[in-house]
């Protein structure tokens, strides 16, 4: 019998630790960066990519060349890579396992080798407690604090990777269309679990179909090209893992249950234990199977969720809204009063946040207008960076005179929208902009946003904030926590003081549709509406393809109960202008 072929996750991890190596080994920063991005590559495919080697067509994947085509070879043939054992001699074992510590990687654990003899976990867990580590030069207390932290919460181990909403929704796609082709006619098939739910990001799948011969349907799953690995098949469904290691849960049951099935699993562990508790009560049991009638002993199966929840006393609940925050009390009220009628993209007139060739995007003004009009966009405000946005492609003053000319003059000659004339401007550390507010008033929109100094203190960023909302010309916050999902946290403020400014001051507060922020979350939304803030929906766009984030940033509206009445830019040009800060005429 053949010996399988490597999965994604153990070449990516091969490939990973090399870059490692290399790092500590003093390599130039060219070839880490390479090895780390052809990780990052692999790690996400799609498509076995011990295959494509095999076939020669690892090139194929951005980032991969011929060098790493062979080594990647040599791997699935001998089981490690030679470049990697040569290197590994030259170091301790548990150096690599330090490298993976947050705030540390492989320059940090060198230096602390070289200085302290630190060389696995454990020694530099009793360096730390004993407070050696505070007198390296360049570390402190802090970052002693912040080791400890990471070692009590087992860091150096890798964590289970979360996929965000929009790779998992073109992964669930994919695997939805390729059983689709295997399968009988009149069989359907639907994403269910956290990605209807629209959450940031995601762990695993779940699909539900319903079909006439549901063991055949189960049996597909491992022809797929997306799956690694099948652990389980049968007349229930079936579990497997894709090659970017995302496990994938196949429910199948008969029409009549479909509703049964696809609440099941749509609703979020509580939102389920809470439907559960409050069924029980009423003499019911809720299964992904039907509806137990204790007084009858009969078992109710539903078509649709819809008949479901009316059986449980229920108005129907949108699928982002099940996470057990009150859904259920709300579907209760007088049919359903309470639920609110959850803002659609659809009503969304405008985007305004976006970026051109003037500052970090990729297209022009032109044909950003363009695209936002075939959206069918009544406005787009065009937001390139400010004079200190610290990263480049920043627009000095004189710079964002002649891009103000160009927005007006480009606004003359089309149809069919209307363009502003705007930037993200910095919020300095004291809370200042970057920009004279002679030339601020000559903008028809300001959205200013954090994008340095994260590391201030809860009082001093909080104060900075407030600041910021409350100058006279700036019209909303652009991603008011900083955070990257899965890769960099929100940075310490005080929301509920910055929500209250917010709606004090007619400032809006943005949710940022970058699926890497959505920012403010969902939960943060809500409260910024609860405290009488007005949001923002934007796209944050530098291309024209990510105008479709605002979807995204939608969904986070939708998760937090908002309405097309909670969203300034549900409205027309014309009543955005009536809001507080209004866009100048």
């Amino acid at each position: 019998m053949a010996t399988p072929e490597l999965p994604n996750a153990v070449i990516a991890d091969a490939l990973e630790e090399l870059g490692d190596l290399y790092e500590l080994d003093g390599a130039i920063v060219h070839r880490v960066v390479a090895y780390r991005s052809a990780a990052k590559r692999v790690r996400e495919a799609s498509v076995s990519v011990a295959a494509l080697a095999r076939a020669g067509r690892a090139t194929e994947l951005p980032g991969i060349g011929a060098t790493l085509q062979e080594k990647i070879v040599t791997l699935l043939d001998a089981g490690t890579i030679p470049a990697a054992e040569r290197l590994r001699a030259k170091f301790p074992p548990g150096l690599i396992a330090i490298t993976r510590i947050p705030g540390l990687g492989p320059k940090r654990a060198r230096l602390l080798q070289l200085e302290l003899g630190i060389d696995s976990p454990e020694s530099l867990r009793e360096a730390a407690l004993a407070q050696r580590l505070r007198g390296v030069r360049g570390l402190g207390p802090k970052f002693e604090a912040n080791v400890l932290a990471a070692l009590q919460a087992g860091a150096a181990e890798r964590a289970a990777p979360r996929i965000l909403l929009p790779k998992a929704i073109a992964v669930g796609a994919a695997l939805i269309a390729g059983l689709s082709e295997r399968a009988r006619p009149g069989t359907r098939i639907e994403l269910a679990g956290s990605v209807r739910r629209q959450a940031d990001s995601v762990k695993d799948l779940d699909l539900i179909a319903t079909t006439s011969r549901p063991a055949a349907l189960a049996g597909t799953l491992a022809g797929l090209d997306e799956i690694e690995s099948v652990s389980a098949a049968g007349g229930a469904g079936a579990r497997g893992r894709t090659h970017a290691g995302m496990t994938v849960d196949l429910r199948i049951a008969k029409p009549s249950q479909h509703g049964n099935l696809l609440q099941h699993f749509t609703g979020s562990a509580r939102h389920n234990a809470a439907l559960r508790e409050a069924s029980v009560r009423g003499g019911l049991h809720v299964s992904e199977y039907g509806l137990l009638e204790d007084a009858s002993g009969r078992t109710r199966t539903c078509a649709t969720e819809a008949e479901l929840y009316e059986l449980l006393g229920l108005a129907y609940i949108e699928p982002e809204l099940r996470e057990d925050r009150g859904e259920l009390q709300a579907a209760r009220l007088d049919g359903g009063a309470g639920l609110p009628a959850l803002v659609r993209l659809e009503d969304i007139r405008g985007d305004l946040h976006c970026h051109t060739i003037a500052s970090d995007g990729h297209n022009s003004i032109e044909e950003m207008a363009a695209a936002a009009r075939e959206r069918g966009y009544e406005y787009l405000a065009f937001t390139d960076h400010s004079a200190s946005h610290g990263f480049g492609n920043d627009v000095s003053p004189d710079q964002l005179r002649r891009q103000i000319e160009l927005v007006h003059r480009e606004n003359a000659r089309i149809d069919g929208i209307e363009l502003l004339a705007g930037s993200e401007v910095n919020i300095l550390p004291d809370g200042g902009l970057d920009y004279e507010d002679e030339l601020l008033a000559e903008l028809d929109w300001v959205i200013a946003s954090m994008h340095t100094a994260f590391a201030m203190s809860e009082q001093k960023m909080t104060e900075r904030m407030i600041a910021a909302i409350e100058h006279p010309l700036v019209r909303a916050i652009g991603h008011p926590t900083g955070r990257l999902i899965a890769r960099r946290a929100p940075y310490a403020i005080d929301l509920d003081a910055v929500f209250a400014a917010a709606a004090r001051t007619g400032t809006m507060l943005e949710i940022n549709g970058n699926p890497d922020r959505r920012d403010l979350s969902d939960v943060q939304a809500r409260a910024a509406a609860r405290a009488g803030a007005t949001i923002v929906i934007d796209s944050d766009a530098h291309r024209v393809l990510t105008l479709e984030n605002m979807r995204w940033g939608v969904a986070s509206a939708r998760r937090g109960w908002l309405t097309a009445a909670d969203v300034a830019n549900s409205r027309s040009l014309a009543q955005l202008r009536e809001l507080g800060k209004q866009p100048r005429k």
